[in-house]
């Protein structure tokens, strides 16, 4: 099935004006947000970087060819060195880096504002990257959780929290960059990166929000209930456009207000969270009508379970694996697939206080509960679809 690259090999020679922007853009765009241009892209909005310069660099060590110098914070070498190439965290983005800095629609483009932040006293994982397109409208993109434990423990505090240090972080990028940007907008991002994308652009204030053209979620969380009855979200509502996979997981979490677009991905339930797997077409993305049985069984489980645990009870369940998982020594999630971790991981649960493991039962309980529960209803709401 046609994919990202395919998408790039139909439309990659025409430039925006040849061939109006879409959804399958986004998701490239959301997609460069991941690759690791720290001491490459300028942290500035005024400062920027070709993305073929960019690229050059990431893929090959090599030195920048742009005139425009890059300021002191952005770590630029000095004239005439290399450095290594970037390690990227999957294969396929120094595939789609490579394509992107030799096509005709995607090369003239121009990186800045580019912040990594990474703060596990905080429990903070934030990063975003402006795009300035040729010809076409400004594109913020907010990254998505990476592989470490904190930026997946901060993306479980949503489940209690109303607002996390990342968000809170994409309401002031966002405000910045709009500062130095002109005109209209876009905003997008991938997985935690979509739900700071909508939350930025919901509480950035009615000045900056009226700018912004689309704020594009390719398969993020949703909210809790007192976000999304706030003015601000309810004023940007009308111009999120969501998308998820068929089996969609991570993109069903909590609440959604707007309706969510199905794309079709080549993968199977939690790797369809991969944006290579999403198929394109010529001119965009391809749909399909409904989402998986699966999904549909896991989103409604999800939710009732989580009616059934006040807000203070969430906190102590996920600060207590957090705590039994970083005690271990894990720093990152891959890190969990190792035996001696998971050994570790037991070992740390066992330590923690009778309340802390009370809740966690009860917790395992409830969740139990509500997928025997679930599991009639979703099928009756099958079987009646298709009458």
């Amino acid at each position: 099935m046609p994919n990202v690259f395919d998408y790039l090999a139909w439309r990659g020679d025409l430039t925006f004006a040849q061939s109006p922007f879409n959804e399958a853009d986004s998701l490239i765009l959301c997609r460069l947000a991941y690759i690791p241009f720290d001491g490459i892209a300028p942290a500035s909005f005024v400062q920027t970087i070709p993305l073929a310069d960019a690229a050059a660099r990431c893929l090959h060590g090599a030195p920048p060819q742009s005139a425009i110098p890059l300021p002191a914070e952005a770590g630029a070498p000095q004239e005439g060195s290399a450095e290594p190439p970037r390690r990227f965290r999957l294969a396929d983005d120094a595939r789609l880096l490579a394509a992107l800095a030799t096509s005709r629609r995607f090369c003239n483009a121009r990186l800045s504002g580019y912040v990594n932040l990474f703060d596990p006293a905080a429990e903070k994982q934030f990063s975003a990257l402006t795009i300035l397109l040729e010809g076409e409208l400004p594109y913020v993109a907010f990254r998505g959780t990476d592989g470490t434990l904190v930026g997946w423990k901060e993306d479980f505090n949503m489940s209690f929290l109303t607002v996390v240090p990342a968000q809170k972080e994409a309401v002031q990028y966002l405000c910045a960059a709009s500062d130095s940007l002109r005109g209209r907008l876009r905003v997008g991002g991938h997985s935690k990166g979509g739900n700071l994308a909508v939350y930025a652009s919901a509480f950035c204030g009615e000045e900056i929000q009226s700018r912004i053209e689309s704020v594009y979620n390719h398969d993020g969380p949703g909210f809790l209930s007192e976000v999304v009855t706030r003015e601000g979200f309810q004023r940007i509502l009308g111009r999120v456009h969501t998308f998820v996979p068929q089996s969609s997981v991570v993109g069903m979490l909590l609440q959604h207000e707007e309706g969510c677009a199905i794309v079709h991905s080549t993968n199977t339930w939690l790797l369809q969270h991969d944006l290579y797997s999403w198929e394109t077409a010529c001119n965009g993305l391809v749909f399909t009508e409904a989402r998986t049985r699966s999904s549909r069984f896991i989103d409604s489980t999800l939710k009732a379970w989580l009616t059934q645990m006040n807000p203070e009870d969430r906190g102590k369940l996920v600060d207590g694996v957090y705590t039994a998982l970083s005690a271990s020594g894990a720093v990152t999630v891959a890190d969990l697939n190792r035996p001696k971790t998971a050994v570790s991981v037991l070992r740390e649960m066992k330590k923690l206080d009778e309340p802390t493991k009370a809740i966690i039962q009860q917790a395992v309980e409830l969740l139990s509960a509500s997928a025997r529960e679930n599991l009639p209803v979703v099928l009756e709401r099958m079987r009646k679809e298709k009458e």
